[in-house]
């Protein structure tokens, strides 16, 4: 299973997530809200602003305080080094 690096040396399993979105929008601010009220929210953005949102497979909401791109970065990286262990 690939890892990626979701910023501050916070990693998150590629394979469990859904979507990763901006936390501008109030559609995205409402999840996150309800996350906390439900107990299921990550905060891995060590007191930095949140720019990005990730939602998992299992209903937790994760924040980082990388940008989307970045992070979609990191992901493609991380499923690219996973797809060369697999052959190996």
């Amino acid at each position: 299973m690939a890892f990626v690096d979701i910023g501050f040396g916070n990693m998150v399993a590629s394979g469990r997530l859904v979507c990763v979105a901006g936390a501008d929008s109030a559609p995205i601010r409402r999840l996150v809200q309800d996350a906390r009220d439900r107990g299921a929210l990550v905060d891995c953005s060590s007191g930095k602003k949140s720019k990005a949102v990730l939602v998992t497979d299992s209903g937790h909401i994760v924040l980082s305080a990388l940008t989307p791109e970045e992070i979609s970065t990191a992901l493609s990286k991380a499923q690219d080094e996973g797809k060369e262990t697999e052959h190996e």
